[in-house]
């Protein structure tokens, strides 16, 4: 029988948002911008991140010109088909019971995502300001 402990906490990364976060040239390869988060993310699917310890079930929701990243063991790219604050709002309804930490500075996406039991956290806490 599952338990809500043994089921690991799913990750939610609004990936424009936190790509945005940083202003190091993301806007001249957003793919490329989006694979290098993706990749920083892998290493927390064990790790965990501050007040959720690992294992996590990491999403990194992408749209736009960032679609076109593959998933990577411990991080599986959603390709929003339409505006992603939108899927990520689906993928935290359909995650019932289970946790969910989001991961975005949109105040908007912080408000609709809490008001379905979510947690809410800002970019730094998957991507540190250099």
């Amino acid at each position: 029988m599952t338990t809500p402990q043994d089921v690991p906490t799913l990750l939610i990364v609004d990936g424009a948002n936190v790509v945005g976060s940083v202003p190091d040239g993301w806007w001249r390869d957003r793919r490329g911008a989006a694979e290098r988060l993706r990749d920083r993310l892998a290493g927390l699917a064990e790790a965990g991140v501050a007040g959720h310890p690992g294992p996590l079930e990491i999403v990194l929701v992408v749209e736009g010109a960032a679609r076109g990243v593959d998933s990577v063991p411990g991080v599986r790219v959603d390709e929003a088909p339409g505006s992603g604050d939108d899927r990520m709002v689906e993928l935290v309804a359909g995650a019932g019971d289970r946790p969910c930490l989001v991961v975005t500075a949109d105040r908007e996406l912080r408000r609709r995502v809490a008001g379905l039991g979510a947690e809410v956290t800002g970019p730094r806490t998957v991507r540190p300001h250099p």
